[in-house]
């Protein structure tokens, strides 16, 4: 039998929830979209346009925004969340 032991190996680690972006840039063109549907089909028909083209014309306006803003919210979800970062110590089981 071998008596000697080994201790289990010790490493220090960070631990954070950070944000994923992708959905806070869908988020941000949908509600663009919705916000072009309401300037699209919530006023008067002009006669020179039709409502589709509006549509399509308002949510490129608004979408590009929409996902800025997104972006803007995940990148500032993201530095909260590596000042509230925590520290922890693992170790590994050789189980």
């Amino acid at each position: 039998m071998n008596s000697e032991q080994h201790s289990p190996e010790r490493r220090e680690i960070t631990v954070r929830r950070a944000p994923r972006f992708v959905p806070f840039l869908l988020l941000g063109v949908v509600l663009g979209f919705i916000a072009a549907l309401v300037v699209a089909y919530g006023g008067p028909e002009d006669p020179t346009y039709t409502r589709s083209a509006t549509l399509g014309f308002f949510t490129i306006m608004f979408a590009i925004p929409g996902v800025g803003l997104g972006a803007l919210a995940a990148l500032l979800l993201d530095w909260i969340s590596v000042r509230k970062m925590r520290r922890a110590v693992v170790e590994r089981d050789e189980e």
